[in-house]
Order: C-alpha cells, then structure tokens, then sequence
C-alpha cells in the first residue's frame, strides 16, 4: 500500500467531510419535505400549482403572458407569506372545482362564490372578496332589470353562480365555457343578455363590446368569494387562511382592491378573511 504523508492525509480527510455534507444537502431538498416547511399536501415540495382562468379581467386573465387579475395577485402575495412560488396553470371553469378536489390542481382561483352544492366538491377559504351578479345585454335590447328575461334568450358560463340563478328561475339558458364566449354571443346577437359577474362583464363590456355591449343592472351577491382547495386538505386551506388575514392586515388587500376595483365601495356586512383581521377600508 503506498504510504500518503500527513498533510496530505488531512487535504484528503477535508475533501470527505465536504463530500458527505453536500450529499446530505442533496438528500435533504429531495427526500426532507420539512426543508420546504410544514407539509401542506402540495403536488410538488415549494410550489403551489393553481388553477385558474386566462379571460375574465379584472378578476383571472391573462395579460403580456403573465397570469395577474385582483383574484391571482392576491393569492401570489398570499403564496409569498407561505414562502413558497404560485404556478398558475389556465382551465375552463366548468372542469376546476372537479379538477381541485382530483389532484390536478392545489387551489382553484377563479372569484369562486361560496355555496352548498359546491361545498359537495370542495374546500374552502375564508372569503377575500364580494362580487355582483351581473346583466349585460345589448344596447338596443330594451332590457334593463333581471325581471325581464323571461322569454329571452340567456346565455351564462357553465358551471357558475350566474348559471345557477338562470336556472333557478327556470330561464333555460345557453351554456357556453368562458366569458369571450358569452361577450361573442351577445355581439353576434345569438343572445339576448348575459348573466355575468357584474365587475367581469362591466370590463368586458369596455373592452371587447365593441360599443354594443352594455351593463345594465346588477345586484349583490349574498354570498363572498373565496379559493378553493381539496376537502382532504385541511392543512392547506388553513394556511391559506393564515396568509390571507396576513396580507389583508399588511395592506396588500386594499391595494389590490384600490387598483383593480378603483372607486368601489365595499359593504358595511363584508369583512375579508377571518373577518377578526383589522384592515383599512379602501378609497370609494
């Protein structure tokens, strides 16, 4: 065996420990979930992969390729306080909520309304905003009040709150999967008004209504707008919980309000998150 001398010995000795520390550095961002924090359930250790849409502004939508909306910039600043990085990933509303409670998604962002048939399919958060049902129509239609679409035709996204109150008041409507597609319908004038989320169809109006698409009326919703999450994951929906009364009481809540929803008032009987949480009320 060749002989090595002593400092040699040490250098090689050296070189080991720094070998066996940075294994055990490897093995630990792989295998020690405690390295990312509490284990929350994600699908992937450090990202929290959320579902959403890449059309409905002010609320979900896609702009210069980046997912942003008041929904998705609040659940990013909420994915900061949970130290781990928002993947956001478009759908149809139709398919997320299923897509949530399957595995495919962590969290559903989508101003999601709170209701008990939903609660069938998944979790959810404290709720972090209020919303309005919506009538958009036409600007020659005659219609002005929800009381007169009885006998028109209606058509409203699958799957939403606006869906279900057409036909809660047995009005038939026509489902198409995304709001471009009620705006096209109206501007084509293969309907006669859509039931929208009012500050959704009021944008929307603006923007791609080609001067023929109005928001004639629109009432309060009764129930608040929250994210949701698998009903197996109770550990996720709390700490989303946690965060969400964290930026609401730093601020960033009414930011994001001021800046996607300038002038709105919010209602005396809403209070955001946990509702214990202090906040300052945004400019109206």
């Amino acid at each position: 065996m060749r002989a090595f001398s002593a400092p040699f010995r040490r250098i090689a000795a050296a070189g080991a420990a720094v070998t066996l520390a940075l294994s055990m550095v490897a093995c630990g961002s792989n295998d020690d979930k405690a390295a990312d924090g509490p284990d929350l359930g994600l699908l992937e250790a450090g990202t929290l992969r959320i579902g959403t849409l890449t059309d409905a502004p002010p609320n979900v939508y896609v702009k210069d390729g980046k997912f942003t909306g008041f929904d998705n910039d609040l659940i990013t600043a909420v994915a900061a306080k949970l130290n781990l990085k928002p993947e956001f990933v478009g759908t149809d509303f139709s398919a997320l909520l299923s897509q949530v409670n399957g595995g495919q998604f962590d969290l559903g962002s989508s101003s999601i309304t709170i209701t008990e048939a939903r609660k069938k399919t998944v979790a959810f958060s404290n709720g972090y905003d209020f919303g309005y049902l919506g009538l958009n129509t036409t600007k020659n239609s005659g219609i002005t009040k929800f009381d007169q679409l009885a006998g028109q035709r209606v058509v409203v996204v699958q799957g939403t709150v606006q869906d279900d109150y057409a036909t809660g008041k047995n009005l038939d409507p026509v489902r198409v999967p995304n709001y471009n597609a009620a705006v096209g319908q109206l501007k084509a004038g293969t309907a006669d008004a859509w039931i929208s989320p009012a500050e959704i169809g009021e944008k929307m109006a603006k923007e791609q209504g080609g001067g023929v698409v109005v928001l004639a009326a629109k009432e309060l919703s009764s129930a608040p707008t929250a994210y949701a999450v698998a009903k197996s994951n109770d550990k996720l929906r709390e700490a989303v919980n946690k965060a969400l009364d964290e930026v609401i009481a730093d601020g960033t809540w009414t930011k994001l309000v001021e800046q996607y929803y300038p002038g709105r008032a919010v209602p005396e009987s809403f209070k955001p998150g946990s509702g214990t949480v202090k906040f300052t009320a945004p400019k109206a």
